[in-house]
């Protein structure tokens, strides 16, 4: 991986879900496209799962939150 892709992807974690969504968008754009080298594929490639890694903990720690929130009981909005 290049210097540039180990900077990228130190900075992972810190990535918001929507910036993620959108760099992985377009590292498939890329790998669809063609026209890169094997090396440049599989840097691609990586870099997609790591980003594919924290959409998924977003989503999770979202479903959490959402079902923490369903799970709460309810009186709080009966009254009045």
């Amino acid at each position: 991986m290049t210097d540039e892709g180990t900077a990228a992807a130190a900075a992972t974690g810190t990535l918001g879900y929507e910036q993620a969504r959108d760099e992985l968008i377009e590292v498939v754009r890329r790998l669809e496209a063609g026209g890169t080298t094997l090396e440049e594929s599989l840097a691609l490639w990586e870099r997609g799962e790591e980003l594919a890694k924290v959409c998924r903990r977003w989503l999770e720690g979202a479903r959490a939150r959402l079902d923490a929130a369903l799970a709460r009981p309810q009186d709080d909005t009966d009254e009045g």
